[in-house]
């Protein structure tokens, strides 16, 4: 198959796109590679895939070892679907591309108009004029709120959003039912929990906290330390997405329009997440205590009983597990790699 990953140097396109490589399928990747955190870590991620990053220019093609053809461009440029992949057979979509981070949107509300309505309304139209290409989406937890029903559940109510990002997330999910039941597109939406692992966002709670306990830093728990997230490892998270990207679920019909949550069901107390980092690295945390911050939630927990149902999803990956490879990871990556630069 071929298949359109948007997003593919961010985290979880990243993992995504190397194992529909691995399975043999044929992506063409787009991602515009913003400074939202560190390019040189979007570009990482590319080489790893097989990307001679020195070739490429912003909006030309350049093809790479296993089937990848990268694209740095920003979803909401037209020329990319009126030229770029006007003549392109799709097989399916799946879309990553989004501008990320909860308190990120705060600050930069306009960024989250523009990337995550402008962009997911451009990328839905080109479903529209070809559909046959199924389309997998990106959403959030965060569309829970501050649900105090748990586990969250795909039947919860999501209308009371507490950020913007999470206002877009939600949006997303309307506009893709609309279409849905308008044009006859199959659409599925992922409620992605939080995902952590080797190559993840130096902006999300497992990274934070990884480098502030290794570099001996005060480290802040917000909420006073009183949360949990349903902790999520990325391969178990790649694995799920491409299930949904590549295959129907067995019952019949195949339905048009689907959201489900994609997580562990096994939320960790973030005190016990530290704990675990601090065995794993042998360095102790300088806890700092302050009070909950605007757009968080207290807890999330992903019930997944209708993504096990559908599609088999079983995530195998303990949190002792995860965080070894990811530590494993970030000391190569950024200890080590700084290390050796500044030694010449």
């Amino acid at each position: 198959m071929k298949i359109l990953v948007t997003g593919c140097a961010g985290f979880i396109g990243y993992h995504v796109t190397k194992k529909l490589l691995s399975d043999g399928h044929s992506v063409i990747g787009i991602d515009n590679l913003n400074n939202y955190y560190s390019p040189a870590l979007k570009l990482s991620r590319l080489e790893q895939l097989g990307i001679d990053t020195s070739d490429i220019k912003e909006n030309i093609p350049v093809s790479g070892k296993n089937n990848l053809r990268f694209i740095q461009v920003d979803i909401n440029e037209p020329s990319l679907y009126t030229t770029t992949l006007k003549n392109e057979e799709i097989h399916a979509v799946c879309h990553l591309a989004a501008q990320a981070g909860v308190r990120y949107s705060i600050e930069n509300p306009q960024l989250y108009i523009s990337s995550n309505i402008d962009g997911f309304f451009r990328l839905i139209e080109y479903c529209r004029a070809n559909p046959h290409a199924k389309l997998v989406f990106a959403s959030s937890s965060s569309v829970y709120g501050n649900n105090t029903s748990v586990p969250y559940r795909e039947t919860d109510r999501t209308d009371t959003p507490v950020s913007l990002y999470a206002a877009t997330k939600k949006a997303n999910e309307l506009i893709a039912h609309s279409y849905s039941a308008l044009y006859g597109i199959q659409m599925v939406g992922l409620r992605f929990f939080t995902a952590y692992g080797p190559w993840g966002r130096p902006d999300m709670a497992p990274f934070l906290f990884t480098d502030a306990i290794w570099n001996d830093r005060p480290l802040k728990l917000f909420n006073n330390g009183k949360m949990s997230r349903d902790f999520t490892y990325i391969d178990d998270i790649a694995e799920g997405v491409c299930k949904v990207l590549l295959t129907d679920p067995d019952c019949t019909p195949v339905p048009s329009f689907k959201i489900y949550n994609i997580g562990n069901s096994q939320p960790v107390q973030l005190e016990d997440f530290i704990s675990t980092i601090e065995r794993i690295t042998g360095k102790e945390a300088q806890k700092v205590y302050e009070t909950m911050q605007p757009g968080d939630v207290k807890d999330t927990w992903a019930d997944t009983s209708l993504l096990e149902r559908d599609y088999g999803y079983t995530p195998a990956t303990s949190i002792d597990t995860g965080l070894t490879a990811f530590i494993r990871w970030y000391k190569d990556y950024y200890v080590n790699r700084l290390y050796d630069h500044k030694n010449g």
